[in-house]
Formats: structure tokens, sequence, C-alpha cells
């Protein structure tokens, strides 16, 4: 809609109701619209069509494209620039003091929390890696041997019972790393062995983080630290 409204009224002089964020965001504090976006996407459309049927009748294309520049380069998204404003003198959010608190952002849900175990295993300068299961998040990616990520506490106890190997393992913390739909929050276990196990590739400390994915990356960095 936006792009045939604005070759509408850019290419052929129509007049077209144009909106983009940017005239979502004029309209928003032009009238001191307080519902969250994106709820009041279609109360800032309509403003816009009754704005636009009143200012684009004699030049529809410099309208809209005025329209869209004034919020890009002076109704911008954190420092409003009021004073350079030409709609300022009627701008209902300036009034009350707040224009860059608008348009209201929806409030984020917070991310559900997932735990786990991450273990560093090394053996003379070197660190024990695997590769993970084909399928699944981070799927056949290089990875440290790890527990698997549950919505339930993991207390040390349950993380050692899934060591890959028996041993004095040495609890070096916890990292947290955000994912798109969840948070997670990996305790890190270091231990050194004198034996060199045929179930895992082993890779120089330097190097043994190339090609692992950042939360893995974190865990060893910690493990190593």
């Amino acid at each position: 809609a936006y792009a045939a409204a604005a070759i509408a009224a850019i290419a052929f002089d129509e007049a077209a109701n144009v909106v983009d964020a940017n005239v979502e965001r004029v309209m928003a504090r032009l009238f001191a619209v307080e519902t969250p976006l994106p709820a009041a996407r279609a109360e800032l459309r309509l403003k816009a069509g009754q704005m636009a049927a009143a200012g684009q009748a004699a030049r529809p294309g410099d309208y809209a494209q005025a329209l869209m520049d004034l919020g890009a380069m002076v109704c911008r998204p954190r420092e409003a620039e009021c004073l350079l404003c030409p709609l300022a003198p009627c701008c209902e959010g300036r009034r009350r003091g707040e224009p860059s608190r608008l348009p209201v952002k929806p409030v984020k849900a917070e991310k559900p929390l997932r735990t786990g175990a991450a273990f560093v295993l090394t053996r003379q300068g070197q660190v024990a890696r695997v590769r993970r299961p084909d399928k699944g998040l981070l799927g056949a990616m290089l990875a440290l041997p790890s527990t698997d990520w549950k919505a339930s506490a993991l207390d040390v106890d349950q993380a050692l019972a899934a060591a890959p190997v028996l041993g004095h393992w040495r609890h070096k913390g916890v990292i947290d790393h955000t994912f798109t739909h969840f948070r997670l929050e990996l305790s890190v276990f270091h231990l050194e062995t004198d034996e060199r196990l045929n179930a895992f590739e082993w890779e120089a400390k330097d190097r043994a983080g190339e090609g692992m994915p950042t939360v893995f990356s974190k865990a060893l960095a910690r493990g190593l630290s």
C-alpha cells in the first residue's frame, strides 16, 4: 500500500495517502496518539489521510515527499528537531513536552529462561569439541560438550551427572546468552585430563572457538579463564 501510494503521488501527481514509518511518527507526535504500535497504525493512517486530503490538493507529490522527509530529517526517532519543524506550533506531542516518547512502543514480553551446562575439557593445550546433532537449534555446528537446555533450574550435581567424563570438574561461573525466543544461562565447568579421548575433536586452545556459535565461544572463554 505504501509503495503504490508513493508511486501514485510522486510519479503521477495523484492524491494518495503515503504512509511509511516516518509519516507514522509525525502523526503520532502531531496528534499525541497514545495507542501503542502496531495497534495504532490504523489510527495513524486515518489521521495521515485526513491531513493529505487537506494538504496535497495542489501538489500531491511534493506534499508526500515533504512529509516523509520531515519525519526522516526533522521529526527523528530519538532527537526530534522541534525548533526546525514547521508543524511545531500545532504539535500536541511537543505541547506536552515529550515528543520523543511517541509513537508508543509495545511492551516487550520477557523471554523465557532456559538453563544448561557446558564442559570445557582440556588436554595438553587442546580443547575437546563435539558436533551438535544435525537437527535442532545450532544443528551440525561445532560446540562444547553440554547438557540439554531445560526450562527448569539446573543445579551443580545435576550438571556434573551429565559431564562427558568423570573427574574433578571446576565450576567457572555462568554465562548468559540471548537467542531470538529465549534466554540461556549456561553453567561452565572445566577439567584438565591426561587422556586423549577419541569421542571428541581436539583443537588448540587458541583456535578452539573457530567455527563455534557465539554462545559456546563465550562458554569456552569463561572455562579457560
